[in-house]
This record gives C-alpha cells, structure tokens and sequence, in this order.
C-alpha cells in the first residue's frame, strides 16, 4: 500500500515538471518576434532516489522519487556575443564616416538646380570674355554678375557644410546621453539580477536579456569591454576608462567649447575643468585601423567626421604631409572645408593681384600720416601698390579698385610722406591678410564682391594710366585660370590649375566616401552573418517549440494516465481487502 501510494508522488511530478516545460514553451512562444529575447530550455532530471538496502556485490535496491527540472537554460554564446558587439560597432563607425562623406557630395553636386562646377565654368568664362576687350561695359558686367554668383553660391555651400558639423554636433550631444542612459540602466538590472540571483535558486532571465540588448546598443555607440563577475553583475569600460563600476556609473560629460559650440565628449572624473584640463574620451593621435581596435562607434565617427574647429585654408597653407594627415586630413569634413576655402581664397587673391598688382618697397623706411590721422611707417619689403604699372578703372583713381573686397579691411591704407623738399608723396601700403582675425582675410567667410563695382562695373581696373585699354590685363587674368599651381593638399605633391583643382577634389571627397561606404558594406554583411549563428543559438523558432510543447503535452498524459492506473490498483486491493 505505502509503494502504491508512493507512486502517486512519482506520477504528480511527472505532471508538475511537464506543466512547467509546457508554461516555458509557451513563454518563448509568446516572445518569438521580442527584439532582445533569448530562449529557455528545460532540462529534466532524476529527483532523489530511496536506497533499501546495499550489497556489495549485488547493486544498490533503490526507488525513483519521480521527476524534476534541473535547470532552465539560458541560450547565449558569450564569444558570439563579443563577435557581434566589436563588429557592429566597427560596422556603426564606417556607416557613419559613409553617410557624413555622402552628405558632404551633395552639397558640391547640386545647389539650387545647378552644380557648383557651373559656377567655376561661368566665373572662367566671364575673364575670358574679359579678356577681349576689357573696356566693353557688357563684358565688365558679365564679370561683376558671374563674380558675385560665385562668392554667394561659395558661401552657400560653406554655409551648408557649417550647418551640417552642428548637425553632427547635435548627434554627438544625443548619443553622449543615450551612452549615459544605457550605463545607468545596466547599474539599474545589475542591482535587480543580483538580488534575485544571490541565493542560488533562480536565474532573472527577463532582466539578463534587457541588460544584453542594452549592451548590444552600446557597443555599436562606442568601443566597449566587459566582464560579468560572480554575483551576476556586469561591470563595463568604455575606450578602456571605467564606465559601470560595481559600486557606480562614471558618466561621460560634454565639454563645450566657447567659440564654436562644439561638443567634446570627455570623462568628469578623470579631468580638472577649472584648470583647464580635460580627459577627452577619444584619442586621434592613434591610428584609425582595426590592428588597434580604434575604428570602432559611432560616437568617435561622429566627432571625427564633426571636427573640432570651422576650418579654412590656414588649416592647409604651410602644413607637411603629415602634420595635415594628423589634423585637418582625419576629418572629411574639416578637409573638405579646408580645400573649398584655399580654392576661393586662391581665386581671388589671383584676381585681386592681377587688378590691382603690389610690388616691395625698397628703401630707408619711411613715416608718413594715414587718411584717419595715425602715424605710418614704411619699412623696406613691405608690400605696397605698384602705382607705376597698375591700371584703373574710368574714373582713373588710385588705388585702382579690387574685385573683391574683405569685410574687416581695405585693400590699401593710403600714406602721404613729406619729403624733405617739402613735397608730398603718397604711397598706397597693402593691408596682410591677418593670422588670427578671420574678418581681415580672402576667406569665404569674410570676402563680398566689392560694393563700388557692383554700384558701377566700369571702375573694374581695365585702362593703362595714360587712359588706353590694357588687353594684356584680361589676357593674363585668363591664362592665370589655366596656368595657376595649386596643391589640394600637403599630401598631393602634383600641381594643378583652379579648374583641375576642383576636379581633383570632388574625386578625392568621392573616392573617400567610396571607401567609407565599401568597409560599411562588408561590415554589414559580416554583422549580419555573425547575428544569424548568434540567433541560431538564442533565437526562438517557432516550429521547434510547437513540437517541444507536443512532447510536453504528451508527458503530461502519460503521467496522468500513470497516476489512473496507480489509482485503479490501489482501489481495486482495497475493495479486494
């Protein structure tokens, strides 16, 4: 009687365990298309047994206590997780660097219906039309027409590419937040996991897998390490610096800087804001390669691409090759900024020569009075007017007028010198573009079309002094066009003219964003594979658990027809009793 009744225990598990496995199909069931879930599978196993008695040389006499679940798995491959993290960060670095490179492409291609190489083409076509007959009021017209569309179409475009880094900009401050929020959310379940796993007996699946999404997304945001330790709780580094520590998340702040307004990631408790010193995340003076694992989130592609700074043809002028490679060349957008302007500022500085040409004073030096009154003095090399050889414009004044003019300054400051006869000469002293103050330099930013020639297109210097037109003037203006030396960069050692240079760096902004969008491509592909074996072990199919829960369904019957049977003998003895 009392092995009859036992038998009913043996029969109840085997009903408990299978209504369990049932309710966990069921589960994964239900979460076949949740992002971020990861199966469970039971494993069954022998509850204790009762030992009768022992026989050294017969074996033990022993009864079954039915069965039980011995664990439910969680299904992840950790080396499949790591493969998948490292490569969509890599894969998130490239896509980003493509679509900055893409974005950039856009603005050259297309501005308001009409590519920017029209611009060029036209502003050629005016000085050749120019060159002519400079005294022609239609072709004087033509040049002042096609040299205002291209500083305004310049400017547009620059405009466009400045918009786009606070765009990117804009980018950084989010993703800085949702690094930030992701961190405080893994301290967040690393406390709940732990609490519930601390005695042993269960496992907080649920929250396993919301802390593995969680990292999943940081690591395609930044370049990330981590390590689980015993009490479940994960601790993560973030570009090798403690991120979410056991006992704290170290969160990452934004340094801003007070010209631009541009964001620079860096770590609060690692830095001395009051004193200036600051712990950036991201390190640019390593390589960007996959040998040092330094081509990884999309944080460090944003700030790369972004830059630090407004950049204009001072961050190419006078730079090695790989002083350039170091700063402005890791940027596409500070490279490209760059480029634009010393193509601009190299236009116009040629025209501007050419209108309005200097010569070095040679001399003892000189002090005279400046129109304003302020005391002036000439030393010998300094830039000056050539006054014996420049043309004029009409009206037939000196200084003749520039085509284009900067907004901080004039070209000349006019300097009267008494001589020691007691006569008056007057030099004409050229203003140097400034190191420092963009407003007194030939940058996009800061030249006009010169505001008397767009009021009277006639005082385009066109005439000698003795008031015949100077046609060598337009000649050499145009031959200037086919005939100037320019180098894209310090890492292009071959020359080019104004149009070839244009050319050379539409193909240089292409071929890098060709590169960019090739390695995103790939990446994307080996992301995909790498997910597709990590779904094979934590993803839920359908068809496999329809036919786990019919395996299920069928033990609870046989159980249940077990404790039937057991029940019919045990009424069938007491009846019979």
């Amino acid at each position: 009687m009392a092995n009859g009744m036992g038998s009913l225990y043996i029969g109840t598990s085997g009903l408990r365990t299978s209504q369990n496995a049932l309710n966990t199909t069921a589960n994964n069931l239900a979460n076949v298309d949740t992002k971020g879930y990861v199966r469970q599978q039971v494993l069954q196993a022998d509850q204790h047994y009762t030992t009768f008695s022992t026989t050294a040389s017969i074996s033990n006499q022993q009864a079954g206590l039915g069965v039980t679940i011995g664990d439910v798995v969680h299904a992840r491959d950790v080396f499949l997780d790591k493969a998948y993290r490292s490569e969509a960060g890599r894969q998130a670095f490239y896509e980003t660097c493509f679509s900055a490179a893409s974005e950039l492409y856009t603005y050259f291609q297309e501005l308001e219906g009409e590519a920017f190489q029209d611009c060029l083409t036209d502003l050629n076509h005016s000085f050749e039309e120019f060159a002519k007959d400079p005294s022609d009021s239609v072709n004087q017209n033509l040049v002042m027409q096609k040299a205002s569309l291209f500083i305004s179409r310049s400017q547009a475009i620059y405009s466009s590419l400045q918009s786009y880094q606070y765009n990117l900009n804009s980018k950084i401050s989010d993703d800085i937040d949702r690094i930030n929020e992701l961190g405080n959310k893994i301290f967040s379940l690393n406390l709940q996991i732990t609490k519930i796993e601390v005695g042993g007996t269960e496992t907080a699946m649920d929250l396993r897998d919301q802390r593995d999404s969680a990292l999943d997304e940081l690591a395609s945001l930044a370049n990330i390490s981590y390590d689980e330790k015993w009490d479940g709780a994960v601790t993560v580094k973030l570009e090798g610096v403690d991120f979410v520590a056991p006992s704290r998340v170290y969160e990452m702040g934004k340094y801003t800087d007070s010209i631009t307004g541009f964001i620079t990631p860096y770590w609060p408790q690692m830095s001395a804001t009051e004193r200036g010193q600051i712990s950036e995340v991201f390190n640019f003076g390593v390589d960007i390669c996959p040998e040092y694992n330094t081509d990884i989130g999309e944080l460090k592609a944003l700030v790369m691409q972004r830059g630090n700074k407004i950049a204009d043809y001072r961050d190419i002028e006078g730079l090695d090759a790989k002083t350039y490679q170091d700063t402005t060349g890791t940027s596409v957008m500070l490279s490209t900024q760059a480029e634009m302007d010393q193509l601009v500022h190299q236009i116009i500085t040629t025209v501007n020569d050419i209108l309005c040409p200097n010569t070095e004073y040679s001399g003892p030096d000189l002090t005279g009075t400046a129109a304003d009154g302020s005391t002036v003095t000439i030393t010998n090399g300094q830039k000056i007017l050539d006054a014996d050889n420049c043309p004029v414009g009409n009206d037939g004044k000196l200084p003749p007028q520039e085509l284009f003019t900067r907004v901080g300054t004039a070209r000349y400051t006019e300097v009267s010198v008494m001589a020691a006869n007691g006569t008056t000469q007057t030099y004409y002293v050229y203003n140097e573009e400034s190191t420092t103050d963009s407003s007194k330099m030939y940058t996009i930013a800061s030249v006009n079309v010169n505001a008397e020639i767009s009021r009277q297109p006639s005082l385009i210097p066109s005439l000698k002094q003795n008031g015949e037109v100077d046609y060598g003037l337009g000649t050499t203006m145009s031959k200037a066009w086919q005939t100037s030396e320019l180098s894209l960069n310090p890492g292009v050692t071959s020359k080019c003219s104004f149009s070839e240079y244009y050319a050379q760096m539409i193909g240089e902004l292409g071929t890098v964003g060709s590169i960019y969008s090739n390695t995103s491509e790939t990446l994307t592909n080996t992301v995909a594979s790498v997910e597709n074996q990590r779904q094979q072990a934590i993803g839920v199919s359908s068809d496999e658990e329809l036919t786990k829960m019919i395996q299920y369904q069928n033990a609870y019957n046989a159980a249940s027809r077990f404790i039937n049977v057991v029940s019919q003998m045990i009424e069938t003895l007491i009846t019979s009793l």
